[in-house]
């Protein structure tokens, strides 16, 4: 157990991170994954820039790679242009 305030501050404030920023990605993938299950191309059109953003506000807070956050998103696009 930790010794000192700080680090005990420490403790509380990761934890409390760590839950946001998986609430946050388990949201994201179950966005990409109903745009990825989709058939009718002007939804797909209209939930893509949605997703998009959620992409970028993860890969802004380094919750992914800025690199994954370019692959899926180009990937999104190609599945949407397929449609």
């Amino acid at each position: 157990m930790a010794n000192h305030k700080s680090a005990l501050k420490r403790i509380r404030s990761s934890e409390s991170k760590r839950l946001t920023n998986r609430y946050k990605h388990r949201t994201t993938r179950n966005a990409i994954k109903k745009l990825r299950e989709m058939e009718n191309a002007e939804e797909a059109q209209t939930l893509l820039p949605t997703v998009s953003a959620m992409i970028d506000k993860l890969a802004k807070k380094n919750i992914i790679h800025n690199n994954k956050a370019a692959n899926l998103k180009s990937g999104l696009a190609k599945h949407v242009a397929s449609l």
